[in-house]
Order: structure tokens, then sequence, then C-alpha cells
């Protein structure tokens, strides 16, 4: 495929990506061979490389074959390392794409990002362009050359390239023409050399080295899981990706490491996911501790105790998110000079949801915090006064109207997944409290947790639907409603939830896709439609295989495994024709299907 072939116009589909990255940072790198998105040293720093944002000024690392030539992208098996081989009509090539891991050091300023490229057959020429784009496109940079390395220099950062094959530059990019033959090997290197950082140097030798520590590191990571069953392939590729999107320095946890990939292609539903989602770091725990990972939620309790404290007064004790530091303030702003992918605008940084009611994260916190004290090791006596603390205020603010798991931007409501979330934060810290003994006003607890049983029972089922509902008031569905079983809130068989699991798939799946609700008749304060939620979709199989319907359980993980794109990775939504949209790759996706084959698994015998 030549330079644009294959881009729609200018840009790559979103599932034409793969991942590379150091628990630090991410680079998606596309199949053609260009780096598309990449910030640095951090998940949520400015982008180096943007060109999935705005094609003409986001920047990109090109580099590819110079001819004509098929392509094909695959992971170094059991690692994070990325192929992408070349195969024209006089040889084969390859790019090996990784961000050097030497150890499981904590420090944050360590950053380095290697390209090798090697000729494995016949000859073939290569062409690279660097075009850094610094602070989202918005800031200015130079070039200088020092000690044989080319140094990109901007008010914020500053970049060195190494590269084993002669560099031109016109002041703003950097350019390399060449040709390998069979058994060559070309290396590019892009370190972060600001901060006290000296540039140094990377050649062949020291790159290949670095490649076979990084290799060995991924496969003695992986090493630990203990995951045996059916769909080892694909569960431990979502694994692998899930440590990815830890932040090694603080133990935190993104939800994604992209911004602004859009829910409906030329929408307005883009949002920056660079931050820790309590609840969606609470579910990750959950499937990570599911494979035998006890180090990643250890490292996440961490990152709890130190960097977040709970607010007091008339606030929220927690926010629903914080940046990787454990820091509060995420204001939102739109980054009007960048198109947006495919023209879907606007680019938006930081993320306003910060201030939104949630009341189910407490109990996807709790619930991780119960695992982890069952699994891993008990919890402290101050961890335990925290949970006490939350609890408490559980119990007094659980009827609170809020905005809900979907974050939606059309007012709160009393919606059934914050109560069924509320009923588990309680639930769980009664077993805690019963099992090891520790104190807790138990009475007022089970009181509470009854009260909002009863509330679910009465006012979150609608007779005329026969089902469960989205929130009082109304006859509105929500795939949200699937982990009702799953929290152990209702029994798998139970006659309404039969019923549920029922209207459910009569209403919001389409071909075992499922959609998270029906923004027509539950309107959520934004314009357009969005795809189906793939988190949604693995739910659904869960609901399925608890139900006991193993049949259409498998059809439905089945058919949900053939949309993750080549290199077994998930968006957060599938659109109409199957194309992937929305943060890429998600956790929340790459969690539910761990947790769905691990059940179905289970369930299978």
């Amino acid at each position: 495929m030549g330079p644009h072939e294959g881009r729609d116009g200018r840009y790559l589909p979103i599932s034409e990506h793969a991942m590379i990255g150091d628990m630090r940072s991410v680079a998606l790198v596309g199949v053609d061979g260009t780096i598309d998105w990449y910030c640095c040293p951090r998940f949520d720093s400015p982008s180096v490389f943007a060109a999935i944002l705005d094609a003409d000024r986001g920047g990109a690392f090109r580099l590819a074959a110079a001819v004509p030539a098929r392509t094909k992208q695959f992971y170094f098996p059991d690692t994070n390392v990325l192929i992408t081989r070349f195969y024209a009509a006089d040889g084969v090539g390859e790019i090996q794409d990784f961000m050097p891991i030497l150890g499981d050091s904590t420090e944050a300023d360590r950053h380095r990002l290697i390209r090798r490229v090697l000729c494995v057959r016949g000859t073939m020429p290569f062409s690279a362009v660097v075009a850094p784009r610094f602070d989202y496109g918005r800031s200015p940079h130079t070039i200088r050359r020092q000690d044989g390395l080319l140094v990109f220099e901007s008010p914020q950062l500053t970049l060195a390239l190494t590269a084993s094959v002669p560099v031109t530059d016109d002041g703003t990019d950097a350019r390399a023409e060449f040709t390998l033959s069979e058994g060559e090997t070309a290396v590019f290197a892009l370190d972060r050399v600001d901060g006290g950082l000296a540039p140094r140097d990377c050649p062949a030798r020291e790159a290949a080295e670095q490649f076979e520590l990084t290799v060995c590191y991924w496969r003695r990571w992986l090493s630990q899981s203990r995951y045996r069953g059916r769909w080892r392939e694909m569960v431990h590729r979502s694994a692998l990706t899930l440590k990815l999107l830890t932040y090694a320095p603080t133990g935190a946890i993104v939800a994604g490491p992209t911004t602004s990939l859009p829910e409906q292609l030329g929408g307005e539903r883009n949002w920056d996911y660079r931050y820790v989602w309590i609840r969606d770091a609470g579910f990750c725990v959950y499937a990570m501790l599911r494979l035998g990972f006890t180090t990643e939620a250890t490292a996440f309790m961490d990152f709890l105790s130190r960097h977040v404290s709970l607010r007091g007064g008339d606030q929220a004790p927690l926010q629903i998110m914080y940046g990787i530091d454990g820091r509060t303030d995420l204001p939102e702003q739109e980054l009007p000079h960048l198109e947006g992918y495919r023209g879907s605008a606007p680019v938006r940084i930081g993320n306003a949801a910060v201030d939104q009611l949630q009341l189910d994260i407490y109990g996807a916190l709790i619930d991780s915090i119960y695992l982890y004290d069952k699994w891993v090791q008990p919890i402290s006596s101050d961890r335990w006064e925290e949970v006490h603390d939350l609890v408490d205020w559980v119990c007094d603010h659980w009827d609170t109207p809020d905005e809900g798991i979907w974050e939606t931007r059309g007012g709160r409501k009393n919606f059934l997944f914050s109560r069924l979330m509320c009923w588990v934060a309680i639930e769980r810290a009664m077993r805690m409290a019963n099992r090891r003994g520790l104190p807790a006003d138990l009475r007022r607890w089970r009181e509470a947790r009854d009260a909002v049983y009863h509330w679910i029972m009465k006012k979150g089922w609608s007779p005329e639907r026969g089902a469960f509902t989205q929130h009082e008031g109304e006859d509105v569905l929500d795939a949200s409603v699937l982990m009702m079983p799953m929290m152990k809130f209702v029994a798998p068989t139970d006659p309404k939830w039969l019923s549920t699991l029922e209207a459910l798939s009569a209403d919001l799946v389409s071909d075992s896709l499922v959609y998270r609700y029906d923004p027509k008749v539950s309107p959520d304060g934004l314009r357009g439609d969005e795809g189906t939620f793939s988190i949604c979709s693995f739910w659904y199989v869960e609901a399925l295989t608890r139900a006991g319907r193993l049949d259409e359980a498998q059809l439905a993980f089945g058919k949900m495994l053939t949309y993750a794109n080549h290199v077994g990775l998930y968006a957060e939504q599938i659109g109409q024709t199957g194309e992937q949209l929305g943060n890429f790759p998600q956790a929340f996706t790459h969690l539910a299907l761990i947790s769905a084959a691990f059940n179905l698994d289970r369930a299978l015998g």
C-alpha cells in the first residue's frame, strides 16, 4: 500500500492502529507504519504527534516502504512490541516499534520510543518523515544538531532523534531515504531530553538489546496469568492492553489513551479519556485480580491512599475522576485549531464531567476493595476507616438524583444503576466487617441496604415493560441493568430478571451488539446518535451465561470477537457497519471481555 492508500482521504480508520507504550505514555501506530498519536512524557501530556486529530496540523512520524507494498501488523507473541511488515515486489521489510521497559521502575522521567527497521528478504527502500507538532500543534519548535543527534526544541518539551541512517531537515521536519538489503537494520530512537536528561545515542546493538529486554519484560509479566481457558489469546491481549493503560509512577489506570476520537463521525460526542475514572479503574482491578495479577491491584490501592483524599462537607467524598497524579482539577477546553478526526469537531482536552455526581462509583470502588481484601491481602485499619466513612455517606445519600454511569448532560435523575451500586457498596462493606470482625454500624447499614433493595424492586420495576428500567418515572430501558445479576443483586434466573433480559434483547440488542440506551427516548443533552457500546455487549454475554443460555452466550461472544481489530483491540463503540468508534483502545471494553470470557469458560466446564 502506498503512503496514503488505505487512508480514507487523509485518515486511517480508527481500528487500523495498534498501540505501544511503557506504562507512562503510549503511541498509536497505523497499519501503514505512521505514528498518528503520541503524548510525551505522560498519557495526559500535550501531544507531539496528533495526526489522528488533524492530518495537516497534528504532526506524525511516518516510516514506510518507499515502493508499493502490502502491509500486515501483529504483536510479537505475548508482548506489547509491535511488528509492521511490508511485502513488496523485491523484498519484505518490517518495523519493530516499542518503548523500552528495563525492569519495574516507577520513575517518571525516563522516556524513549524505538523504531527498528529490518529488511528480512530481498531489498527494500524506505522513507521516514519525523514531523512533531508540540502542544497539540500550538507550539512552534526549532531543530538543532548536537553530537550527531537532531534535537527538536519547543518551549514545553525537547526531544532528540537518533538515526543510524543520514537524516536531513528543513528546520521543522526531519527526513530520511534509505535502502536496506536482507539482514540489514536501521534504527530511529526518539528520547525526551529536557528536565536535566542528557541526549543519548542509540546504536543498533543497544536497540537490539532493548528489544530483547522489553520482550522478556512482557513475557515475564504475562506468565503470571492464571487464565487457561478457550479464549487465551484474546484474554491475554486484553490484559496486556490494560497493563499499558496503567501509569507506573503512581499506579493510576486511565480509561483510554486518546482524546476526542468521535462516538459519531461528524458529531460532538468527543471526550478526553486520559484520566482515572474511579469506576473504570475499580472494574479494571476486578479483571486483573480474576487473572491473578495482584501487583496492579496493589498499585491502584496505593494510588488511592496516596493521591485521592476524601472530601468533606456538603460535597460527595469522591470525584468521579482524577488526574494520573491524583489532581482534582481537569478543566475542559476546546482546541478550535484542530479539525478533529475526519472533521469531527470539537477536539476537547480536560473533562468537565469531573464535577458530576455519579453515585455508582462507590459500589465499583468498594467492590474492588472487597475483592482485594479477599484475594490479595486484608486491607489496613486506615483503609477500613475510609471505607466506613464512604459507606456512612452512601447510607445518607443513596436516594439523591445523579448524572448516572453514562455521564449524560441531560440533568439528574433517579437512575437504577446508581442505586444498584449503592447497594453493592453497603453490602460488600458489611461482608468485610462480618468476615474480619471490623467495627461497623451494621444495623444502620442493613436498614439502608434493604431500603435500596426495596426502592429498586418497587420503583425500578415497570410492570408494563416487564423489565427493570433506566430511572424512576419512565419506562426507558438501559443496558447498565445487565449488571444486576453480576453484582449478585438478583438471581440470574429470577423471573423478573429473565423478563428484563428479554426486553433488553428486543429493544437494545442488534446482532449481539448492545446499545447503552436509546437517546431518542432518553434524551442525554447531546445531539446525534452513537454506536453500540462494547462493554454492554460483553455484559450481555455474561448475563446470558449466568441465565444458563450458554449456546446464545457463546454465539454472542464469538460475534463480538469478530469486531476486534487486526491485533485484538477495541475502541469504546462499534458503528453501523462494524467500524470502531470513540477513544481507542478502551479499558472498559477489554476488562469486560476478560470477565465475560472467564465466566463463560467456567460455565462451559
